[in-house]
């Protein structure tokens, strides 16, 4: 959508992402830097870091944000958008705090954040948040004025999003056999949480069973199962299923994880499956290997036709809305009423995080919200 190209009163535009290891020795220490204060033994980090190992000790995730940074910044100065676009990961470097303490001393006093993540949960948007005044907490003990922070809203069902994923099933459902394509199912994948997480997602409001990340997801999957339907002519069987657990076993999580939905898949007699990783940004570490690696490896043993779907990562269609939720939000400061593109049944979501929004464990301090001491 058209909007005037004015990012007044924001200066800068925050990409904010989870980070990765950049090669074998950065590996265990990145996953110590996940895992800090939740008792993780270090052999359990070692399987896990197994994983990266098997891609040389690299997770994609950082070139795939330096691809998407360069992405947002020729998109910008094509559109005449006249605001720098910095990045910084919670878990490795660039570190969020370096990039933050670089942006003020930079002269940057209102940051508008994107994070690498499109629905409401605990780990997908409130720790971002709590990273965030974490940050903001130690610049002010340095002594530097913190700048003030706005998050984006959730995205999962902007158009830029949705459009872009559809058309990645449609190709992905074209690799297939023209023999099982008509009949394949559509597996929509995501994070697994806790299930007490999932339960508390979203604005108190949305509370309830699932709370607002399955509800976010399931419309977001509707909508693109309703889009593929359109496009082909052909009714598919679809369904929310979910992967990379890595609670305690006696801990609820979210399921069907995938590769238990695979086996039901083949045992009901489905022909083919395409996997639509809906709960991703990029192709970073848990696409490739629980989906490329893992769940394929599944498929290729039950003897059932699978392909994965991409994600949208630095499609220029994602990057126009990424450009679209800056210039909606600044609008919106300014103190006018812009169209909010949206597409499926929840509608565009909540620009500010309200008190009770996504609870973690423990009550800490989250900026970009209602309750944030960083106003």
């Amino acid at each position: 959508m058209d909007r005037a190209i004015d990012p007044h009163p924001y200066d800068a535009l925050l990409l904010l992402s989870f980070g990765g290891p950049e090669g074998p020795d950065d590996v265990l220490p990145f996953l110590e830097n996940v895992t800090r204060g939740r008792g993780i033994p270090r052999e359990r980090l070692a399987e896990v870091g197994a994983h990266y190992h098997l891609f040389g000790g690299v997770s994609p995730i950082n070139e795939q944000n330096r691809t998407l940074l360069a992405a947002l910044r020729a998109d910008f100065a094509a559109h005449g958008l006249d605001l720098p676009v910095h990045w910084g990961n919670r878990n490795w470097g660039p570190y969020l705090t370096d990039t933050l303490r670089e942006m003020v001393r930079a002269g940057h006093r209102r940051v508008l954040v994107f994070a690498t993540s499109a629905y409401a949960s605990y780990s997908g948007c409130r720790q971002y948040r709590e990273d965030l005044a974490g940050a903001l907490a130690t610049l002010t003990a340095e002594g530097l004025k913190p700048p003030r922070i706005d998050k984006l809203r959730h995205y999962f069902n902007h158009p830029g999003f949705l459009t872009t994923m559809t058309d990645g099933v449609l190709d992905a459902l074209a690799r297939l056999p023209e023999d099982v394509r008509d009949g394949a199912h559509l597996a929509f994948t995501t994070h697994s949480i806790p299930d007490s997480a999932a339960d508390t997602s979203g604005p108190p409001a949305s509370h309830g069973p699932g709370g607002a990340y399955v509800a976010q997801h399931l419309d977001a999957a509707r909508h693109i199962a309703d889009a593929v339907r359109a496009a082909t002519g052909t009714e598919r069987p679809w369904r929310l299923v979910y992967q990379s657990r890595s609670g305690a076993p006696h801990i609820p999580w979210l399921e069907p994880d995938i590769g238990d939905h695979l086996a039901e898949l083949h045992a009901s007699g489905a022909p083919a499956v395409v996997m639509v990783p809906i709960g991703f940004v990029s192709d970073h570490m848990e696409v490739l290997y629980d989906l490329d690696t893992e769940a394929m490896a599944t498929a290729a043993e039950l003897g059932l036709p699978a392909v994965r779907s991409a994600t949208v990562g630095a499609d220029p269609r994602f990057v126009a809305a990424v450009r679209d939720l800056v210039l909606e939000r600044a609008a919106t400061e300014r103190g006018e009423t812009p169209a909010r593109c949206a597409l499926g049944a929840l509608g565009p979501s909540h620009d500010l995080c309200p008190v009770g929004c996504c609870p973690g464990r423990r009550a800490l301090p989250a900026a970009a919200g209602a309750d944030s001491p960083y106003a």
